[in-house]
């Protein structure tokens, strides 16, 4: 099975490379749509801010390529967020796979934004291992996905968001699987597995 990690102007590829390389996948990172595109699967990662990225997905194309993808994806981070319709981060348009707004965090008391850490999710539906209902994951974040009916996992900082989606050969994860420990290696088994 042949993995593409898209490449773009976003942060954090080096830490899924070695999470993926522990569990022993075979994985390209890459910015060529046909390897994308001929990928068993593909992973779209993300650190960075909305409407610079999507700029640069769109400036090479590579915005329509994602959304053509037939096979499965795993958008992480901002790769989820990206998935999404549009962000309240710069007002971005987005890729429009789920068609949901993502919020800003609006600070509460003493929970500070970005939302950074450790936290728990609960399963509500889907692709995860049942072993995850309550598992902790690696969030860092300031904007987020409301619940809505692709929730595969809610999460709850400041009001609950959706930790994970689903919808179709399009899988996403809010936190950072490469660096959950246990819990992340089984999203990504599960990713690989599905």
């Amino acid at each position: 099975m042949k993995i593409a990690v898209i490449k773009y102007n976003a942060g954090n590829i080096q830490s899924l490379s070695f999470a993926l390389e522990r569990m022993g996948v075979d994985f390209e990172i890459t910015d060529k749509t046909e390897s994308i595109t001929a990928a068993d699967k593909v992973i779209f990662p993300g650190v960075g801010e909305a409407s610079t990225t999507m700029a640069y997905l769109r400036e090479h194309k590579m915005d329509q390529v994602i959304k053509d993808l037939r096979q499965p994806v795993l958008g992480i981070c901002l790769g989820m967020q990206l998935m999404c319709a549009n962000s309240e981060e710069n007002e971005a348009q987005c890729l429009g796979i789920f068609d949901e707004t993502v919020r800003r965090f609006v600070p509460q008391g003493d929970m500070k934004v970005p939302h950074m850490g450790w936290n728990t999710m609960t399963l509500t539906n889907g692709w995860l291992s049942r072993q995850l209902d309550q598992a902790y994951a690696y969030f860092v974040h300031s904007f987020y996905v409301p619940v809505n009916p692709y929730t595969s996992a809610v999460t709850d900082y400041i009001q609950p968001f959706s930790a994970a989606m689903h919808k179709n050969n399009f899988y996403a994860v809010q936190f950072h699987p490469e660096k959950s420990a246990e819990a992340g290696q089984i999203v990504l088994q599960n990713f690989l597995d599905v």
